[in-house]
Protein backbone atom coordinates (compact mmCIF):
# COMPACT_ATOMS: atom_id res chain seq x y z
CA UNK A 1 0.00 0.00 0.00
CA UNK A 2 1.38 3.28 -0.61
CA UNK A 3 1.19 6.20 2.33
CA UNK A 4 -1.51 8.85 2.09
CA UNK A 5 -0.72 12.09 1.39
CA UNK A 6 -1.47 15.40 3.42
CA UNK A 7 -4.27 17.14 2.34
CA UNK A 8 -2.87 20.55 1.32
CA UNK A 9 -5.99 22.88 1.19
CA UNK A 10 -6.77 22.81 5.44
CA UNK A 11 -4.37 25.27 6.01
CA UNK A 12 -5.69 27.72 3.45
CA UNK A 13 -9.31 27.16 4.60
CA UNK A 14 -8.09 28.18 8.00
CA UNK A 15 -5.94 30.99 7.07
CA UNK A 16 -9.22 32.66 5.22
CA UNK A 17 -11.35 32.17 7.85
CA UNK A 18 -8.80 33.74 10.73
CA UNK A 19 -8.33 37.00 8.37
CA UNK A 20 -12.47 37.00 7.57
CA UNK A 21 -13.21 37.46 11.28
CA UNK A 22 -10.10 39.64 11.68
CA UNK A 23 -11.52 41.83 8.94
CA UNK A 24 -15.15 41.86 10.60
CA UNK A 25 -13.64 42.68 14.44
CA UNK A 26 -11.33 45.57 12.48
CA UNK A 27 -14.76 46.86 10.93
CA UNK A 28 -16.50 46.41 14.74
CA UNK A 29 -13.53 48.40 16.10
CA UNK A 30 -13.35 51.27 13.26
CA UNK A 31 -17.32 51.46 13.76
CA UNK A 32 -17.66 51.81 17.10
CA UNK A 33 -14.67 54.15 16.83
CA UNK A 34 -16.29 56.23 14.78
CA UNK A 35 -19.27 56.02 16.97
CA UNK A 36 -17.51 56.79 20.22
CA UNK A 37 -16.30 59.94 18.37
CA UNK A 38 -19.67 61.00 16.85
CA UNK A 39 -21.04 61.32 20.36
CA UNK A 40 -18.09 62.71 22.05
CA UNK A 41 -18.47 65.50 18.86
CA UNK A 42 -22.50 65.42 19.66
CA UNK A 43 -21.98 65.64 23.71
CA UNK A 44 -19.07 68.58 22.57
CA UNK A 45 -22.22 70.62 20.19
CA UNK A 46 -24.73 69.88 23.10
CA UNK A 47 -22.47 71.38 26.00
CA UNK A 48 -21.67 74.53 23.77
CA UNK A 49 -25.08 74.91 23.03
CA UNK A 50 -25.86 74.51 26.39
CA UNK A 51 -23.42 77.01 26.95
CA UNK A 52 -24.40 79.59 24.51
CA UNK A 53 -28.28 78.97 25.53
CA UNK A 54 -27.38 80.11 29.77
CA UNK A 55 -25.35 83.02 28.15
CA UNK A 56 -28.35 83.95 26.03
CA UNK A 57 -30.55 83.96 29.40
CA UNK A 58 -28.61 85.60 31.54
CA UNK A 59 -27.85 88.39 28.98
CA UNK A 60 -31.63 88.63 28.38
CA UNK A 61 -32.45 88.36 32.31
CA UNK A 62 -30.43 91.22 32.59
CA UNK A 63 -31.59 92.99 29.63
CA UNK A 64 -34.91 92.50 31.20
CA UNK A 65 -34.31 93.99 34.61
CA UNK A 66 -32.85 97.67 32.82
CA UNK A 67 -36.48 97.43 31.34
CA UNK A 68 -38.07 97.04 34.45
CA UNK A 69 -36.54 99.74 36.08
CA UNK A 70 -36.70 101.62 32.23
CA UNK A 71 -40.39 101.54 32.59
CA UNK A 72 -41.09 102.21 36.44
CA UNK A 73 -39.49 105.37 35.76
CA UNK A 74 -41.25 106.07 32.29
CA UNK A 75 -44.95 105.38 34.02
CA UNK A 76 -43.41 107.76 37.26
CA UNK A 77 -42.96 110.87 34.62
CA UNK A 78 -45.90 110.26 31.87
CA UNK A 79 -47.82 110.30 35.15
CA UNK A 80 -46.93 113.25 36.43
CA UNK A 81 -47.23 114.89 32.92
CA UNK A 82 -50.71 113.69 32.63
CA UNK A 83 -50.03 110.67 29.54
CA UNK A 84 -51.90 107.62 29.75
CA UNK A 85 -49.52 104.87 31.17
CA UNK A 86 -52.01 102.27 30.74
CA UNK A 87 -49.67 100.66 28.27
CA UNK A 88 -46.82 101.08 29.98
CA UNK A 89 -48.28 99.20 33.05
CA UNK A 90 -49.48 96.32 31.49
CA UNK A 91 -46.10 95.74 29.98
CA UNK A 92 -44.31 96.40 33.17
CA UNK A 93 -46.72 93.50 34.54
CA UNK A 94 -45.80 91.22 31.54
CA UNK A 95 -41.72 91.94 32.62
CA UNK A 96 -42.26 91.34 36.47
CA UNK A 97 -44.21 87.79 35.70
CA UNK A 98 -41.23 86.96 33.10
CA UNK A 99 -38.81 88.20 35.90
CA UNK A 100 -40.65 85.81 39.21
CA UNK A 101 -40.35 82.53 36.39
CA UNK A 102 -37.19 79.54 36.90
CA UNK A 103 -34.68 80.22 35.62
CA UNK A 104 -34.53 76.60 33.68
CA UNK A 105 -35.51 78.05 29.82
CA UNK A 106 -35.05 75.61 26.29
CA UNK A 107 -33.47 77.67 23.68
CA UNK A 108 -37.65 78.31 22.04
CA UNK A 109 -38.36 79.85 25.16
CA UNK A 110 -35.49 82.29 25.28
CA UNK A 111 -36.03 83.20 22.10
CA UNK A 112 -39.20 83.58 22.24
CA UNK A 113 -37.99 86.22 25.63
CA UNK A 114 -35.93 88.04 23.19
CA UNK A 115 -38.22 88.72 20.80
CA UNK A 116 -40.62 89.99 24.05
CA UNK A 117 -37.44 92.13 24.91
CA UNK A 118 -37.07 93.85 21.64
CA UNK A 119 -40.42 94.54 21.73
CA UNK A 120 -40.26 96.33 25.12
CA UNK A 121 -37.38 98.48 23.65
CA UNK A 122 -39.44 99.24 20.66
CA UNK A 123 -42.30 100.13 23.14
CA UNK A 124 -39.70 102.26 25.52
CA UNK A 125 -38.83 104.33 22.35
CA UNK A 126 -41.88 105.21 20.89
CA UNK A 127 -42.97 106.47 25.12
CA UNK A 128 -40.20 108.25 24.48
CA UNK A 129 -40.89 110.35 21.72
CA UNK A 130 -44.38 110.24 23.21
CA UNK A 131 -43.24 112.16 26.73
CA UNK A 132 -40.74 114.95 24.80
CA UNK A 133 -44.02 115.81 23.42
CA UNK A 134 -45.87 116.08 26.61
CA UNK A 135 -42.70 118.25 28.24
CA UNK A 136 -42.90 120.23 25.11
CA UNK A 137 -46.75 120.58 25.83
CA UNK A 138 -46.66 121.01 29.64
CA UNK A 139 -43.64 123.64 28.88
CA UNK A 140 -45.82 125.72 26.56
CA UNK A 141 -48.97 125.65 29.33
CA UNK A 142 -46.14 126.35 31.65
CA UNK A 143 -45.33 129.29 30.08
CA UNK A 144 -48.94 130.07 29.24
CA UNK A 145 -50.11 129.99 32.52
CA UNK A 146 -47.30 131.86 33.48
CA UNK A 147 -48.64 134.76 30.95
CA UNK A 148 -52.02 133.76 32.63
CA UNK A 149 -51.31 134.36 36.01
CA UNK A 150 -49.12 137.57 35.22
CA UNK A 151 -52.25 139.38 33.33
CA UNK A 152 -54.85 137.77 36.26
CA UNK A 153 -52.34 139.21 38.99
CA UNK A 154 -52.04 142.49 37.06
CA UNK A 155 -55.99 142.22 36.84
CA UNK A 156 -56.11 141.29 40.29
CA UNK A 157 -53.89 143.98 41.88
CA UNK A 158 -56.40 146.39 39.48
CA UNK A 159 -59.74 145.15 41.29
CA UNK A 160 -57.91 145.24 44.66
CA UNK A 161 -56.74 149.26 43.63
CA UNK A 162 -60.11 150.02 42.08
CA UNK A 163 -62.11 147.99 45.24
CA UNK A 164 -60.07 150.08 47.56
CA UNK A 165 -60.54 153.27 45.83
CA UNK A 166 -64.20 152.38 46.09
CA UNK A 167 -63.88 151.77 49.47
CA UNK A 168 -62.16 155.01 50.44
CA UNK A 169 -64.72 156.83 48.34
CA UNK A 170 -67.77 154.76 49.72
CA UNK A 171 -65.66 155.75 53.61
CA UNK A 172 -66.11 158.98 53.23
CA UNK A 173 -69.26 159.29 51.39
CA UNK A 174 -70.65 157.13 54.11
CA UNK A 175 -68.43 160.03 56.67
CA UNK A 176 -69.49 162.81 54.83
CA UNK A 177 -72.91 161.61 55.28
CA UNK A 178 -73.09 161.44 58.70
CA UNK A 179 -75.81 163.73 60.68
CA UNK A 180 -74.59 166.41 62.86
CA UNK A 181 -76.12 167.94 65.80
CA UNK A 182 -75.93 171.82 66.18
CA UNK A 183 -77.66 174.68 68.31
CA UNK A 184 -77.42 172.39 71.49
CA UNK A 185 -79.26 173.31 74.44
CA UNK A 186 -79.67 171.77 77.89
CA UNK A 187 -81.86 173.26 80.15
CA UNK A 188 -83.60 172.12 83.48
CA UNK A 189 -88.05 172.68 83.30
CA UNK A 190 -89.50 172.81 86.82
CA UNK A 191 -93.35 172.01 87.60
CA UNK A 192 -94.30 175.21 86.26
CA UNK A 193 -92.74 174.59 83.02
CA UNK A 194 -89.81 177.63 83.58
CA UNK A 195 -86.68 176.96 81.93
CA UNK A 196 -83.13 177.36 83.39
CA UNK A 197 -79.24 177.07 82.15
CA UNK A 198 -76.41 175.09 83.97
CA UNK A 199 -75.16 175.16 86.33
CA UNK A 200 -78.74 173.62 88.08
CA UNK A 201 -79.32 173.25 91.48
CA UNK A 202 -80.75 169.92 92.52
CA UNK A 203 -84.05 170.77 93.71
CA UNK A 204 -84.53 172.63 90.74
CA UNK A 205 -83.82 169.75 87.84
CA UNK A 206 -87.10 167.96 87.81
CA UNK A 207 -87.06 167.55 84.12
CA UNK A 208 -84.27 167.56 82.08
CA UNK A 209 -84.83 169.04 78.90
CA UNK A 210 -82.25 168.53 75.59
CA UNK A 211 -82.44 170.30 72.41
CA UNK A 212 -80.72 170.68 69.20
CA UNK A 213 -81.55 170.94 65.38
CA UNK A 214 -79.86 168.45 63.04
CA UNK A 215 -77.77 170.29 60.78
CA UNK A 216 -78.27 169.80 56.43
CA UNK A 217 -76.49 167.66 54.73
CA UNK A 218 -77.03 166.74 51.18
CA UNK A 219 -75.10 164.09 50.86
CA UNK A 220 -77.15 162.45 53.46
CA UNK A 221 -80.34 160.15 51.95
CA UNK A 222 -83.56 161.07 53.16
CA UNK A 223 -84.80 158.06 55.68
CA UNK A 224 -85.92 156.75 58.94
CA UNK A 225 -83.25 157.39 62.04
CA UNK A 226 -82.72 156.74 65.18
CA UNK A 227 -81.83 159.59 67.43
CA UNK A 228 -80.56 158.87 71.31
CA UNK A 229 -78.65 160.86 73.91
CA UNK A 230 -77.00 159.28 76.43
CA UNK A 231 -76.35 161.51 80.00
CA UNK A 232 -73.10 160.45 81.95
CA UNK A 233 -71.73 162.24 84.86
CA UNK A 234 -68.92 162.65 86.33
CA UNK A 235 -68.14 159.26 87.34
CA UNK A 236 -68.94 157.21 83.93
CA UNK A 237 -72.43 156.02 84.93
CA UNK A 238 -75.39 156.47 82.63
CA UNK A 239 -78.56 157.82 83.81
CA UNK A 240 -80.64 154.71 82.80
CA UNK A 241 -84.68 154.18 83.00
CA UNK A 242 -85.75 151.24 81.11
CA UNK A 243 -88.99 152.02 82.54
CA UNK A 244 -88.56 155.59 81.36
CA UNK A 245 -87.68 154.71 77.59
CA UNK A 246 -83.75 154.18 78.43
CA UNK A 247 -82.08 151.09 76.45
CA UNK A 248 -79.00 150.23 74.65
CA UNK A 249 -77.30 150.20 71.26
CA UNK A 250 -73.82 148.91 69.63
CA UNK A 251 -70.85 151.66 69.35
CA UNK A 252 -67.65 150.25 67.86
CA UNK A 253 -68.77 147.23 68.04
CA UNK A 254 -69.23 147.14 72.21
CA UNK A 255 -72.66 147.48 73.67
CA UNK A 256 -73.58 150.92 75.32
CA UNK A 257 -76.47 152.45 77.08
CA UNK A 258 -78.42 155.62 75.99
CA UNK A 259 -81.11 157.42 78.40
CA UNK A 260 -83.69 158.63 75.60
CA UNK A 261 -84.21 157.50 71.93
CA UNK A 262 -86.84 159.57 69.68
CA UNK A 263 -87.37 157.55 66.07
CA UNK A 264 -87.51 160.18 63.05
CA UNK A 265 -87.62 160.75 58.88
CA UNK A 266 -84.63 162.80 58.29
CA UNK A 267 -85.34 165.24 55.66
CA UNK A 268 -82.73 167.85 55.56
CA UNK A 269 -84.80 170.13 56.85
CA UNK A 270 -82.67 171.58 59.67
CA UNK A 271 -84.97 169.97 61.78
CA UNK A 272 -85.56 170.61 65.21
CA UNK A 273 -85.75 167.73 67.70
CA UNK A 274 -86.43 167.79 71.90
CA UNK A 275 -86.13 165.42 74.51
CA UNK A 276 -87.40 165.68 77.89
CA UNK A 277 -86.22 163.03 80.42
CA UNK A 278 -87.77 163.02 84.28
CA UNK A 279 -84.88 160.96 86.67
CA UNK A 280 -87.48 160.75 89.34
CA UNK A 281 -85.04 161.13 92.04
CA UNK A 282 -82.67 164.45 92.74
CA UNK A 283 -79.12 164.49 90.65
CA UNK A 284 -76.33 164.21 92.72
CA UNK A 285 -73.47 167.34 92.00
CA UNK A 286 -71.10 167.20 89.79
CA UNK A 287 -70.27 167.77 86.20
CA UNK A 288 -72.48 165.97 83.48
CA UNK A 289 -72.56 165.23 79.56
CA UNK A 290 -74.81 165.11 77.06
CA UNK A 291 -73.79 162.73 73.98
CA UNK A 292 -75.90 162.67 71.06
CA UNK A 293 -75.48 159.50 68.57
CA UNK A 294 -77.24 157.92 65.63
CA UNK A 295 -76.41 154.97 63.35
CA UNK A 296 -73.38 153.74 65.63
CA UNK A 297 -71.59 157.93 65.55
CA UNK A 298 -71.93 160.59 67.65
CA UNK A 299 -73.65 163.51 66.06
CA UNK A 300 -73.03 165.88 69.04
CA UNK A 301 -71.47 166.63 72.42
CA UNK A 302 -72.79 168.96 75.16
CA UNK A 303 -72.11 169.37 79.29
CA UNK A 304 -73.94 170.79 81.97
CA UNK A 305 -73.57 170.61 86.25
CA UNK A 306 -75.35 170.51 88.78
CA UNK A 307 -74.69 172.22 92.57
Amino acid sequence: MSEAKPNPVEPKKASNKTAIIIALLSIVVIIQSIKIYLDYQEKVETNEQLAVTEEDLASTMQRLNEIQAELNEKISEIEKLGGDITELQKAKAEVDAELKRTRSRTSRNIKELKDRVEGYEQLLKLKDEELDKLKSLNKELYSENRTLKTKQNELSDSINRLSKSSDELANKVAIASQLKAENIQVVSVNGRGRERTSPFRSKQLETLKVEFNIAENKVAPIEGKKIMIKVTDENGQVIFDVAKGSGTFMLDGKEEFYTAAQEILFDNTRQKLSFLYEKGSEYASGNYTVDIFTDGYKMGQMSFSVK
